[in-house]
């Protein structure tokens, strides 16, 4: 997979990406990502990507030329890897899920635009038609840490970059249950079988891998019950839009 993101603030994303699972993933040639500065197809002196809003109001706003201008140059680099999904990181994109992510791992190559300021000219995002991502009902100072966020879920699905082949089909949102839908992960626990007065369930050292299987089960509905009866209401059978991902053309004005 190629991951291609575009930002205002590049040095952001290589001192967090390179650590933990995403390091090694790209370390083990599964992922592969490149951070392009937006800046640097700005046309103006002083690389100058902002302006003050029409109609007044605080806040600005990012211009559309450099953004686009970015996308068309990104894009045309390695195109034999596939198709672009694009994406971009905002407040007011669809609420990113588990079901979301699995979907955008199966995909060649993602684009992923951190916006910034006040807000991105409508005009640019209505051209690029990218896939409008939230990660949360608050607003951060720009998209990089979202994105961020975005590409460390992707990169753990893709084959290979766990440890254990189960590890992220067990997860909180992963398990898919015939009749409860995705559920919660259940509680775990490790050695001592005894801490501070508080043991271990019995059953998970009966050495029954059927009743274990079945307690874990019944914790994780448990659990779902109490924590996020939204997800036992939900469709099981929800599923991402798959919107068209077209390239770049030309500007023709």
């Amino acid at each position: 997979m190629r991951i291609d993101v575009l930002t205002l603030f590049p040095q952001m994303f290589e001192p967090v990406l390179s650590a933990s699972i995403p390091g090694r993933a790209r370390a083990a040639g599964l992922v592969d990502w490149f951070v392009h500065d937006i800046r640097d197809h700005a046309n103006n002196k002083h690389n100058k990507v902002d302006d003050r809003p029409f109609g007044g109001g605080p806040g600005m706003v990012m211009v559309c030329q450099p953004l686009w201008d970015a996308v068309a140059n990104a894009e045309s680099q390695a195109p034999q890897v596939g198709p672009t999904t694009r994406i971009l990181l905002t407040p007011q994109g669809r609420p990113l899920t588990q079901t979301l992510v699995e979907d955008l791992a199966s995909r060649p190559r993602l684009l992923m635009i951190a916006g910034h300021y006040e807000g991105v000219d409508e005009r640019v995002i209505d051209a690029l038609d990218p896939l409008e991502i939230s990660i949360g009902d608050y607003v951060l100072s720009g998209g990089e840490l979202p994105a961020m966020v975005l590409i460390d879920a992707i990169v753990r699905l893709l084959p290979g970059a766990l440890g254990h082949l189960d590890s992220a089909a067990q997860d909180s949102f992963s398990h898919q249950h015939e009749e409860h839908g995705r559920l919660l992960d259940c509680p775990h626990y490790t050695r001592p079988r005894e801490w501070q007065g508080r043991e271990v369930p019995e059953i998970l050292l009966s050495g029954d891998h059927a009743r274990v299987d079945r307690w874990r089960l019944e914790r994780m509905i448990e659990r779902t019950r109490e924590r996020r009866p939204d997800l036992l209401e939900a469709d099981p059978a929800d599923s991402p839009a798959n919107p068209a991902s077209r390239p770049v053309q030309p500007d023709e004005d």
